[in-house]
């Protein structure tokens, strides 16, 4: 007896109704839920795509880990714990930096800049060489200190590498007083030819200037010390390695420094995109709603069509909860049916993309076609939107009077 209101339900959902229009109806409404299912998977899978793209442009401008002080701006770095760090296997490398707002002037043209003093392992191995547009990736040629500017902000100050003018770089005197009769008596200068232009993002490309830290260091007096200790992990280390590391050089390190991940230097970017992503879900599960009811309208006919069998089951001592109940699969079935199908057409879909590049980008970008990642989390979730979806739907007129006369 339990699994007879399923096999009503299925029997009602396969076989032809004598009202053609029931069928009409039923089929449009496992083609909405398929495509509404599909379009989940599909644009989750975009939203996928293009937050790797951002990810993969932060991790070629930033570490992977950075340890700064707990207060202040500088540090030196003598502590036991950078020669412990460094003997572990997952790292890649590691890099002293001195980075600070300052005043940038390019024949006469001037701006605020972030600029970026790095070391000799910095110049040799950071990805940022990979995204030169003009000019060379070089910090020096022989003893002189050269400049490589992002290429927003040399757009800005007409900065082209083939220049010879020479990139000014002020920072205010820290020992000096600011004299109101001569404001730039109070500040330090220095002077970097510019070797080349890169492009990662908009926010880097607007604002970076990486000069060797000797040169940041006589700007700003400095003798050892460094405002950061950047760290890049070996690849394929996983985020529960990671984030061992970095619980393990924290207790080393103590109170005094503060060690950031990926995400924690950029907390407010992915929780915005963990934002976006929900919103999106959250829009595209709104759609799924209005294409359900649909599902109320064909089960609503088909309660009325079938009046005479649901008497005929009153009449043999069926309890109304068991009609209601073969109603309400009837309803669930047709929205997991849509459901299946178009999890199938999303992920073909999304496979195929990922394979192909059928839909390319429109324009100049630095990919050809439409991202595409999918995760199994996506899946889980729209599945389970869909399906709670379909079910609530199908209650709504399970739950009429069936053993009342039309």
């Amino acid at each position: 007896m339990s699994n007879l209101p399923l096999r009503f339900a299925l029997r009602y959902l396969f076989a032809r109704k004598s009202h053609n229009v029931i069928n009409i109806i039923s089929g449009i409404s496992v083609a909405g839920m398929a495509i509404g299912t599909a379009a989940l998977v599909i644009i989750l899978s975009v939203f996928n795509g293009f937050n790797k793209l951002v990810s993969d442009s932060l991790s070629d401008a930033q570490p992977d880990l950075v340890v700064r002080p707990a207060a202040g701006k500088a540090f030196i770095p003598d502590s036991t714990a950078f020669s412990w760090l460094y003997d572990q296997e997952m790292v890649f490398n590691m890099s002293s930096v001195i980075e600070e707002q300052a005043f940038v002037s390019f024949d006469g043209k001037q701006s605020l800049a972030r600029v970026k003093g790095v070391d000799s392992v910095f110049e040799e191995e950071s990805p940022i060489q990979d995204h030169i547009t003009d000019g060379v990736f070089a910090l020096h040629r022989g003893t002189r200190p050269l400049a490589v500017v992002g290429s927003a902000l040399a757009w800005s100050l007409d900065i082209n590498p083939r220049f010879i003018a020479p990139l000014e770089i002020y920072y205010p005197d820290r020992e000096g007083t600011v004299s109101l009769s001569n404001p730039t008596a109070s500040l330090r200068s220095t002077k970097v030819s510019v070797a080349g232009l890169f492009a990662i993002n908009a926010e880097l490309d607007a604002e970076l200037v990486l000069v060797p830290i000797e040169t940041m260091r006589e700007l700003m007096d400095y003798d050892d010390e460094v405002s950061a200790v950047e760290i890049r992990l070996a690849k394929g280390t996983s985020d529960k390695d990671a984030q061992k590391l970095v619980r393990e050089l924290e207790d080393r390190l103590g109170a005094g420094y503060t060690v950031l991940d990926r995400y924690r230097q950029n907390e407010a970017l992915y929780k915005m995109m963990r934002y976006e992503k929900l919103a999106i879900y959250m829009i595209l599960i709104f759609i799924v709603i209005i294409i359900a009811l649909n599902i109320y309208s064909s089960l609503t006919m088909l309660i009325i069509e079938k009046r005479g069998d649901i008497d005929t089951l009153h009449s043999l001592g069926a309890p109304e909860s068991m009609t209601r109940r073969i109603f309400l699969l009837e309803g669930w079935l047709i929205s997991l049916l849509g459901l299946v199908i178009g999890l199938i057409l999303g992920v073909v879909l999304v496979l195929l993309q990922q394979r192909f590049g059928l839909i390319r980008m429109p324009g100049n970008y630095i990919i050809s076609s439409y991202p595409v990642i999918l995760q199994g989390a996506d899946i889980l979730w729209t599945a389970v939107g869909v399906a709670l979806i379909g079910y609530l739907i199908a209650l709504l007129p399970s739950f009429l009077r069936t053993n009342d006369n039309p």
